[in-house]
């Protein structure tokens, strides 16, 4: 259930009711994450979007509601891609937490700086200049966030149990702390850090691993 209050979108999207679609949704789609991703949601105009997308705006509402859905929709599909879900993947598949950040952190130097998308995480770079009344924008990405610190502690807490971890090793501050340098990395892309230099960044992270 959307939250739009413009009455000349509801009236668009009444309109739009029952028409088929004309345009592919999943490349519109896409269209749209690569445009958040790069400018950031505020920065982001329904104007931009339509343009970007191939669309006329009342296809926008009638297909995604407004502007805040299609977001939402857009994180979505970016965490099922390769590049949104390689962190969740590395957690999963490796069997040791140490190989899994180790994983994470040199699959973030290579991915965070990559041409051929815009630099950096989404999740991160689009909470960028949130106005106050778009908080509910930026409450969601700091969730999202927020979950991922969660999954960290939880796979370090359990390495600690299991005894990969001394036994005086936090969980807590080595999620935030490995939390902090991919955020970071995110940031540095933006600002033009290369593959290399990113992969130097965590090869220093991963010193601070616990003996």
């Amino acid at each position: 259930m959307t939250t739009d209050t413009d009455p000349e979108a509801g009236a668009v999207r009444r309109a739009a009711r029952g028409r088929p679609r004309a345009f592919d949704r999943d490349a519109a789609l896409a269209a749209a994450t690569l445009l958040f991703w790069r400018h950031g949601y505020e920065a982001t105009s329904v104007g931009d979007l339509t343009e970007a997308m191939g669309i006329r705006p009342g296809s926008l509402y009638a297909a995604f509601g407004d502007k805040k859905a299609l977001f939402k929709e857009a994180v979505a599909a970016y965490g099922r891609s390769p590049v949104g879900a390689f962190m969740g993947v590395a957690l999963e598949e490796e069997p040791t937490a140490r190989g899994a950040f180790a994983r994470i952190l040199r699959e973030a130097a290579q991915i965070y700086p990559d041409l051929s998308h815009p630099a950096g995480c989404l999740t991160i770079c689009a909470a960028t200049n949130v106005t106050v009344q778009d908080e509910e924008v930026g409450a969601f990405l700091r969730d999202l966030r927020n979950a991922n610190l969660v999954t960290f502690e939880a796979r370090l807490r359990a390495a600690r149990d299991e005894g990969e971890l001394p036994a005086d090793a936090d969980p807590k501050a080595l999620a935030a702390y490995f939390a902090a340098i991919i955020q970071g990395m995110s940031q540095r892309s933006r600002d033009g850090a290369t593959a290399a230099e990113l992969a130097a960044t965590a090869d220093l992270a991963l010193a601070a691993w616990p003996a």
